[in-house]
């Protein structure tokens, strides 16, 4: 799941700032600041701390892009371009950052390029200059790229056998096949170790520009103050990205796969078809799955595997959107002679939701606990422009803050019903466990 994803799944966003908890909560004011050189971003002021943040997206321009042969070119790219830019190598960048308490952070999803900057209020035009030479000025230093790919190795040898990475690849290759989404997003042994400085130039070239940019902003800053460092940042990058068109797809679900790995635990994912984030229904779906298995401790999942009969610790289930699929997806850690009885309660549950649905105490337990309690999930500018960046992206439009809890409370019992029995599909769920599991496996 990506990174922008994981900030807008649960539509958990804040309508208060309240980071000093004000008992009476007050309605966010989101604005949009469009630049003299015209970019665009969104903004939410609080002058509480003197501290800035800065949540930047390239749309388009995630792991998916990756040329055949290059897989992982993207993700090393997000650790290399603050290793060194402009006159400044990578040890000078990096102490500059350092020395003046700047966060810079780059991060690649499937589908976007993400990048996050906090910095104190008196240093923001010295972060702003360092990200501007970040996106349009990247060294690619001999050093640094050894460096950073001596790590993603170390990561992809750590991964080879690391129970939940290997079952995270088997079920995306699985579902995805040929298509971008099934393949690993930090590459392969193999590809890491072809790429170069010039692939990392060309991708530069070809993914940051003004067209897919979204922006969002929080913190000691005024819209006023804001426009002119959009132009510092951003102005020299191209108009145009050049990027590759990403077909849409629909996953194939049904099988179960079993990698064998000598160890006392069995991990599993699993999933099945999702709804759109657009989807009219989607708030229905999201309380759905929150009874289901979003809900932690208070969750069916949780409930019948863990609570009643001890099999695992965690059991969960989550909606997961990407640009062209859409998922309801799953896991769970348990012993090896365990696993077959918790994926057979976890159908049964998958059964009951589609053929009984949810009752009205669930409904407004679930409602209840969504819309009182996001206000304390959200309580940092760090998640601020973060959320601004997803509000963009999913087109929710500046308001959304103040809509949000009404869109949940809307939901009738009745909706939720109608889309349990339409979304949840027991019959085409793909499995894949990842250990040594004892007896036969089914959903």
């Amino acid at each position: 799941m990506n990174k922008l994803f994981k900030q807008i799944a649960g539509v958990a966003f804040a309508t208060t700032l309240g980071f000093g908890f004000a008992q009476q909560a007050k309605a966010v004011e989101v604005q949009e600041v469009i630049s003299d050189g015209g970019i665009r971003a969104w903004l939410i002021e609080d002058h509480m701390n003197p501290l800035m943040t800065m949540d930047i997206a390239f749309t388009g321009a995630g792991a998916a892009t990756d040329p055949d042969g290059k897989l992982g070119l993207v993700n090393m790219v997000s650790g290399l371009i603050d290793e060194g830019a402009g006159a400044m190598d990578s040890q000078t960048f990096r102490s500059e950052m350092e020395n003046r308490s700047i966060g810079l952070s780059f991060d690649a999803g499937r589908d976007d390029f993400a990048g996050s900057l906090t910095t104190l209020t008196r240093e923001r035009e010295t972060a702003i200059d360092l990200l501007r030479l970040a996106l349009s000025e990247p060294r690619f230093d001999d050093e640094a790229v050894e460096r950073i790919r001596a790590q993603v190795v170390s990561g992809l040898k750590r991964a080879e056998t690391d129970p939940r990475d290997i079952a995270s690849r088997t079920f995306f290759a699985s579902i995805f096949g040929d298509h971008p989404y099934g393949r690993p997003v930090s590459g392969t042994l193999e590809t890491v170790a072809g790429l170069n400085a010039n692939d990392f130039r060309g991708f530069v070239r070809r993914a940051f520009a003004k067209d897919n940019l979204i922006v969002g902003v929080a913190g000691d800053i005024t819209a006023e103050e804001l426009g002119p460092l959009l132009d510092e940042a951003f102005g020299a990058l191209p108009a145009k990205s050049d990027l590759p068109k990403i077909a849409d797809v629909t996953p194939t679900y049904g099988d179960i796969d079993v990698i064998e790995q000598d160890i006392p635990q069995s991990q599993a994912i699993w999933g099945q078809k999702g709804i759109e984030r657009q989807d009219p229904d989607f708030y229905a779906a999201y309380v759905m799955n929150y009874i289901l298995g979003g809900g932690g401790f208070s969750s069916r999942l949780t409930e019948e595997v863990r609570e009643k009969r001890g099999l695992a610790y965690g059991v969960y289930s989550y909606l997961a959107n990407l640009d062209h699929a859409d998922m309801m997806m799953g896991g769970v850690a348990t012993r090896n002679d365990a696993i077959g009885q918790s994926l057979s309660l976890i159908s049964t549950e998958w059964t009951k939701m589609k053929q009984d649905g949810i009752d009205q105490e669930e409904l407004d337990n679930a409602k209840a606990y969504l819309t009182g309690a996001f206000p304390l999930r959200f309580t940092s500018l760090g998640n601020l422009s973060g959320m601004l960046v997803g509000m963009q992206k999913e087109d929710l439009g500046m308001d959304f803050l103040d809509r949000r809890n009404d869109m949940v409370n809307a939901v009738t019992l009745d909706d939720v019903n109608r889309v349990a029995a339409d979304l949840m599909d027991p019959a085409n769920v793909t499995v894949t466990v990842v250990g040594k599991p004892e007896g036969d496996l089914a959903f």
